[in-house]
Formats: C-alpha cells, sequence, structure tokens
C-alpha cells in the first residue's frame, strides 16, 4: 500500500475541514434565506461564539442581535423584506440582479448548469432556482459532498452563477432600512462570499480535491 506523509495526511484533513464548515456556512444562509428563524434557531444563533476574524465578528453580531430578538418580530422583518409588497421588498433572484427582471436568461444558464451535473429542481421549492438561498443549498450540498460532482463544479457554480450578483445582493440586504437581524445576516453573506471569491480567485492546483 502507498505510504501518505504526515504533512499531505493533514493537508487532507484541513481541506476536509475547511469543506465542512463552507458547507455549514452556506446551509445557514441558505436556510436564513428561505424562512424566519423560528425560536429554538433563534437560541442556537444566540450560542454562536465569533473570532478575531472578520467572518467572526459577522458571526459574533449576529449572535448578539439573535439573543436580543424575538420570534415574531423577525417573522415579520423577513415577510416586510422578502414576501411583503411595496419598493422596500428584496428580490434575491441572480435574473433580477442581472438583468432587471425575473425569470431571465441567467436563470435559463443556471439551469443548463445544473442540468449537466445531474442536479434535479427539490420538489419543497417552489423559487427558481436563481434564488439565493436555493443556490447557497446547492453550493453547502456540493462542498458537503452530498452532490457527486466533479471537482471544478463548486468553482463553477459560484464563479459564474453566484458571484457576479450575490455579494450585491447582501450588501443591500445589511444596508437595508427595515433590516435589524437580517442587517447580521447580510453582513454574514457579504463577508463570507468575499472570503469565497478569494479562495476560489486562487489558481486551480491551491484548490482543494
Amino acid at each position: 500500500m502507498e505510504q501518505i506523509d504526515d504533512n499531505a495526511l493533514q493537508e487532507a484533513l484541513v481541506r476536509r475541514n475547511d469543506d465542512r464548515a463552507r458547507a455549514q456556512e452556506y446551509a445557514l444562509l441558505a436556510t436564513l434565506l428561505s424562512r424566519s428563524p423560528d425560536a429554538e434557531m433563534l437560541a442556537r444563533l444566540a450560542l454562536v461564539r465569533g473570532d478575531a476574524s472578520l467572518l467572526g465578528a459577522a458571526h459574533a453580531a449576529l449572535a448578539e442581535v439573535a439573543a436580543k430578538a424575538n420570534m415574531e418580530n423577525v417573522k415579520v422583518e423577513y415577510f416586510d423584506l422578502f414576501d411583503g409588497f411595496g419598493r422596500s421588498r428584496f428580490l434575491p433572484y441572480a435574473s433580477y440582479y442581472l438583468t432587471g427582471s425575473l425569470y431571465g436568461r441567467p436563470l435559463a444558464r443556471l439551469r443548463e448548469a445544473l442540468h449537466r451535473l445531474g442536479i434535479e429542481r427539490a420538489e419543497h421549492h417552489s423559487e427558481p432556482e436563481d434564488h439565493a438561498a436555493i443556490l447557497c443549498e446547492i453550493m453547502a450540498r456540493l462542498a458537503g459532498g452530498e452532490i457527486p460532482a466533479p471537482a471544478e463544479a463548486e468553482r463553477e457554480i459560484f464563479e459564474k452563477h453566484l458571484a457576479p450578483w450575490i455579494g450585491r445582493f447582501f450588501t443591500d440586504l445589511e444596508c437595508a432600512d427595515s433590516a435589524d437581524f437580517y442587517a447580521c445576516v447580510g453582513a454574514v453573506g457579504r463577508t463570507f462570499v468575499a472570503i469565497e471569491t478569494e479562495a476560489f480567485a486562487l489558481p486551480v492546483s491551491g484548490q482543494a480535491l
């Protein structure tokens, strides 16, 4: 049997742990963008601990606002931001951010890419696939290894279908006048997407396999 040196083994373990953390981050964003958190989730978020990094600081701010949040108030906030009517409503779709309309060419290109990867639309999703929550869910499943896909699939989905717009969406959410809890969600998303953008900009040889 071929021997694996300690450095190679350690690097593989670090990469695996990084992918697990990335999958969890994407899954968190997917959940919070798809629905408002219930009392149990708010309690769990309040226990999150940050660190000295920019993402750690964003996590700490999210935990602080979660600890003070009232579930019903957050539910109303979510409705006003994403489900309500009026100019303050957010449209978290790639097509809208890139073309100004829904169900546009960005959605068609995304569907073509997902078809090539064998990723089918989940039955429980009523939103089109270019919704920010669905894209984050797809990235979570790719990073977590739940979707069998080529190593370059994550890079392709992120660079072509998230990077051109989702950072702007999270920045808009962070700065929304009607956002309190979701302003912190926006900060987490903006910071995490910036990290992902830098990571995917590295040469392919520096990527996790």
